[in-house]
């Protein structure tokens, strides 16, 4: 588990009676997607900006490496992009320790540069969407200087010597103070990251620096999110992705008081910037998406089974394995359950990302099992989301030296791979300076080859998200009935597309009782075989059949 993930313990599975496919929305007078209908259309791309594209030869990827190649994106098909923390920082957690919500580090550029962006990806028909890390500061951030100097500050959690244990030791998650304030605070993750007070959800005489979540503290700290929001609404971001976003609300019981918290910063979004979106990283859509969340992650833990959707498809004895003894039903009936409940569109589904989430060539998968994962990815009704580099099949690679307390995650973190040039085309600082070193395998894939070859996995995905956008069918809205959960997976998209997934080594066969399969049309095939209504798939093997012809 990466040191930044989080547990939501009892309580996160899915829970209550699974309401029919539209009761739940109509008995709140809604269907489809309540917010930015923008959302469960679009496909979005996730850039881990240091190690995206360098322009100023630092080693160290720039906002103005992201603007430079937003070609690629629209070329791609990609709707909107998600950038990692670009704020002021001393960087002991990669820029999730943050010191000025409101600025930008040097190292990327600047706020002009930030508009740059959005003017640029916008005429392109790409939102851009940033971090909020709510939960937490870096200690250097001026609030908690500030709160260092005086004791009547409550914008972070503050135990006074007195509350203490006697013998000197500290609570749990606690860090002594580094003075003048005397005491200690309470911390999220690492020692440097001090949790922005929002109150507990519950008192308890044992641990009398507990405040309620409508103390002067707590709401003072409300107000200051709206005004980071605001600052970067206003310059035309899209919204935000919410770091560990069940987290806010201390000892809070189902989240009550946590939903509420979300639910009050959704409405003033609403109502200030109505086309932008919240996304929270929680991975339970059916308990974030009620809480205010327009949508949720799936993530290797939380919700269901402590992220069994996830790890189902990719990670634990995955479905996505060439040995075959996976299973997909993990997945489907987690999906089929939180949708019946919260709606369409409202669940992203990542191969990968930045924390803990492996890259889909991970050591195990070899890139020959790669194009069947991405049929399904984007031909599933969820929301994909797209690690940068995942589109070429970038390596995750073991062994590479930790930096800026990425404690092992910088396994997933190496630069994009752009071209056959020195330092594949992310920078032209020398091979020591780099922010993460390059992928030194010499064959390693890059954009510009496989741009060249109509047969990449560049093309294919390509490929897999214009036929997406062409057709509501494939997308999030259009209904999904499942015909086998095994091998292969196998499912019918709006009444019409017929998707076949077999990502084992040994092939495999389905009879689809649909008469219209004998006369279908292949929209993309890997070489499936049909034989009236029987379909024979190869090894990693894949279809996607359009029974109208």
């Amino acid at each position: 588990m990466s040191r930044r993930s989080f547990v939501l313990g009892t309580g996160a599975a899915l829970t209550g009676v699974a309401l029919g496919p539209h009761s739940a929305w109509a008995a709140r007078g809604m269907s489809g997607v309540d917010g930015p209908s923008w959302l469960a259309d679009t496909v979005l791309y996730q850039i881990y900006p240091q190690s995206f594209a360098d322009t100023d030869g630092s080693g160290i990827g720039d906002l103005r490496g992201i603007i430079e190649h937003l070609d690629h994106l629209q070329w791609l098909g990609i709707g909107a992009i998600w950038v990692n923390p670009v704020f002021p920082s001393p960087l002991t957690d990669a820029g999730y320790d943050i010191a000025d919500y409101t600025g930008v580090h040097p190292r990327y550029g600047d706020e002009d540069d930030v508009a740059r962006l959005v003017e640029a990806a916008r005429s392109r028909g790409i939102r851009v969407l940033f971090d909020l890390v709510a939960g937490h500061t870096s200690d250097q951030h001026g609030w908690f200087l500030d709160s260092l100097h005086d004791d009547t500050d409550q914008r972070y959690v503050w135990a006074t010597p007195d509350q203490l244990p006697g013998d000197g030791t500290l609570p749990a998650d606690f860090v002594a103070s580094p003075g003048p304030r005397a005491g200690a605070f309470l911390k999220n993750y690492y020692d440097t990251q001090p949790a922005i007070n929002y109150g507990y959800a519950r008192m308890n005489p044992d641990e009398p620096w507990r405040q309620p979540v409508d103390a002067e503290g707590p709401m003072r700290n409300r107000a200051a999110i709206r005004e980071v929001m605001d600052h970067w609404l206003r310059l035309g971001i899209s919204g935000f992705r919410c770091d560990l976003a069940a987290t806010l609300v201390k000892d809070d019981p189902g989240w009550l008081e946590t939903g509420k918290l979300w639910g009050e910063l959704r409405e003033w979004v609403r109502r200030h910037h109505p086309d932008a979106v919240l996304i929270s990283e929680w991975g339970d859509p059916a308990t974030s998406v009620p809480a205010g969340f327009d949508a949720d992650f799936y993530l290797p833990v939380n919700g269901p089974g402590d992220g069994a959707p996830w790890k189902s498809l990719w990670h634990e004895n995955p479905y996505f394995g060439a040995e075959g003894t996976g299973t997909a039903k993990i997945f489907v009936d987690a999906w089929t359950e939180a949708t019946e409940n919260i709606g369409r569109g409202r669940i992203m589904l990542p191969t990968a990302n930045h924390d803990s989430a492996n890259r889909l060539n991970d050591g195990v998968r070899t890139p020959e099992e790669l194009p069947a994962a991405f049929a399904f990815l984007l031909t599933w009704p969820t929301i994909p989301a797209m690690y940068y580099g995942e589109e070429i099949g970038m390596r995750m690679i073991e062994g590479l030296p930790d930096v800026e307390g990425s404690a092992g995650r910088q396994r997933n973190r190496t630069p994009m791979q752009w071209d056959a040039g020195p330092n594949a085309g992310f920078s032209g600082a020398p091979a020591e300076d780099l922010y993460v070193p390059i992928d030194p395998d010499p064959n390693r894939p890059t954009v510009e080859a496989q741009r060249r070859d109509p047969g990449s996995l560049l093309h294919f995905v390509r490929r897999l998200l214009a036929l997406r956008k062409r057709y509501p069918e494939l997308g999030t809205q259009a209904d999904v009935r499942v015909f086998s959960d095994g091998y292969p997976l196998t499912y019918l998209r709006g009444d019409r597309f017929l998707v076949t997934v077999n990502p084992r080594r040994d092939h495999a066969t389905i009879t689809v009782a649909d008469g219209r399969v004998q006369h279908a049309r292949p929209v993309e095939d890997s070489g499936v075989r049909l034989d009236g209504e029987a379909m024979t798939v190869p090894g990693f093997g894949y279809a996607i059949l359009d029974l109208n012809g």
